[in-house]
């Protein structure tokens, strides 16, 4: 079977050491916070003046903004002051800058693209998409963020993409954000929390509800009984890891695309962010909200997450809820069908399934897709990414694994009505690493987290042996004339 003409755009990202973010940097241990605390109340103010201009010179440069940095940071270790005299602005400052370090974001690798329209589609000549891309970052310790590039596909297929400014910003956390009494209870029972103090606790509260309302509640449940029960207690330490694994960020609308990194916020994804499959979702009633499915990972396991935002400066984390939310790799159809939103995952690390459900936080029940049955997808099948409608079907852009951890990627397609039915899929890897891009962090993989549909051709941007990135297009009228022959 003949194969299909790849063709390079020549785009490369490359991981830049010198975007760097501002990070707290401050000992688990209190008794230092404590020795450092006191040493920098030891200065004279004159003294703290002095260092917090050097601090100050050597590092504005680097930041925007960085003495807010500071003073969050701060903030986190106020309580630990020993001192009920009140501090200078000066003194605050140098002492956040004792607990703030510079964090490396690409220093490892920029990898794992997707790519979805942007929400603001104004002033672009016919024929133009502006699109976001958003990428995998890693840095010390493999800790991975999401970053975002901002694009333009020309009519000719020709594309650009604004080059990142040097200045990378975290997102302000909402410090009392709003739940869903739906989610929360769910997640309890799924969990085994559900019991009489939490369904006081619940119960105390409306459908939605904040952070504050809900301390408040948990702490008038728990005045009542008194000292818990070691069951009330795991319960209580429950519902606030689930109220930190929900939570909101924000963004300036003055911050660059490129600009905008997210970065671990809870204790789940302590140690990375990974693999955003980023979907343009279209509602029923023609609204359009952005998800994106990740893996969050504290060192230990894994869980996958979803993110939700409708401009890109403000989203919400949520956590998955059923027993169908395992593995890697969930992908949301970008519509609903039959009136049911729809998600592709792998649930057994090896082949492909197809899921269903009334909510888009609840998933359970997966049916089985696809199994790997060519050889250079022998040992496990997954997507590169959301499903994406043509009229021909639902073309999804896979990977498989082969001898010697090789990753190639290659493509389906899904019966358009009947999602759970196969009609073509490629006998051949559409991309494969070559010479120039098998070498890397991990060797011999290409990689896709989600691709789009422009003008007829297919843009899937990928990843280099998770190192670095590219695009490629490929005309669609081809590759479904060979999926629809196969």
């Amino acid at each position: 079977m003949r194969g299909v003409t790849l063709r390079p755009t020549g785009i490369t990202l490359r991981p830049n050491s010198a975007r760097v973010l501002v990070r707290p940097f401050a000992p688990s241990d209190p008794a230092r916070i404590v020795n450092i605390l006191g040493r920098a109340l030891s200065l004279s103010e004159s003294e703290t003046e002095e260092q917090l201009a050097a601090v100050t010179a050597d590092f504005s440069d680097r930041h925007q903004d960085l003495r807010s940095v500071w003073r969050r940071n701060f903030a986190r270790v106020q309580t630990h002051v020993f001192t009920g005299l009140p501090l200078s602005e000066a003194r605050q400052l140098y002492i956040g800058a004792l607990f703030s370090g510079e964090y490396a974001l690409e220093s490892a690798a920029l990898f794992n693209p997707s790519i979805v329209p942007h929400p603001d589609q104004s002033g672009l000549a016919e024929g133009e998409l502006r699109f976001i891309l958003s990428l995998r970052a890693t840095g010390e310790g493999h800790i991975s963020s999401i970053e975002f590039r901002a694009g333009t596909i020309h009519a000719d297929h020709a594309m650009t993409i604004e080059e990142p400014s040097r200045f990378v910003t975290a997102p302000v956390l909402n410090p009392n954000p709003t739940y869903r009494k739906s989610v929360f209870l769910h997640k309890l029972m799924e969990m085994g929390f559900e019991n009489d103090w939490s369904t006081g606790v619940m119960r105390s509260l409306g459908s939605a509800f904040t952070l504050t309302e809900l301390e408040a509640a948990m702490r008038h449940a728990a005045d009542k009984l008194g000292p818990l029960p070691r069951e009330f207690q795991r319960t209580l330490e429950c519902v606030r890891w689930l109220a930190e694994s929900n939570y909101e960020v924000n963004f300036a609308p003055t911050t660059s695309m490129s600009e905008r990194i997210i970065f671990p916020v809870s204790s789940n994804e302590s140690n990375g962010m990974e693999d955003a499959r980023f979907v343009r979702f279209v509602e029923d009633d023609g609204s359009v909200i952005y998800y994106a499915t990740y893996t969050a990972y504290n060192g230990r396991a894994i869980l996958p997450q979803l993110l939700e935002t409708s401009d890109f400066l403000n989203f919400r984390a949520l956590t998955l809820n059923g027993r169908a939310v395992q593995n890697k790799g969930m992908a949301f159809f970008p519509r609903r069908i039959d009136g049911r939103y729809a998600m592709i995952s792998r649930q057994d690390d090896e082949n492909l399934f197809l899921l269903f459900s009334d909510n888009p936080h609840f998933w359970s029940e997966p049916r089985i897709l696809r199994r790997p049955c060519h050889p250079w997808e022998a040992v496990k099948i997954g997507n590169c990414g959301s499903p994406i409608e043509t009229e021909a079907g639902w073309l999804v852009i896979t990977h498989g694994v082969g001898p010697m951890r090789k990753y190639c990627i290659g493509a389906i397609l899904l019966d358009l009505e009947n999602p759970a039915r196969v009609i073509g899929r490629l006998e051949e890897p559409l991309i494969k690493p070559n010479e120039n891009e098998r070498e890397g962090y991990v060797p011999n993989v290409v990689y896709s987290c989600g691709s789009l549909i422009h003008n007829g051709e297919v843009i899937i941007p990928y990843a280099m042996s998770d190192f670095a990135s590219s695009i490629a297009t490929v005309s669609l009228d081809e590759l479904i004339g060979i999926l629809k022959t196969a």
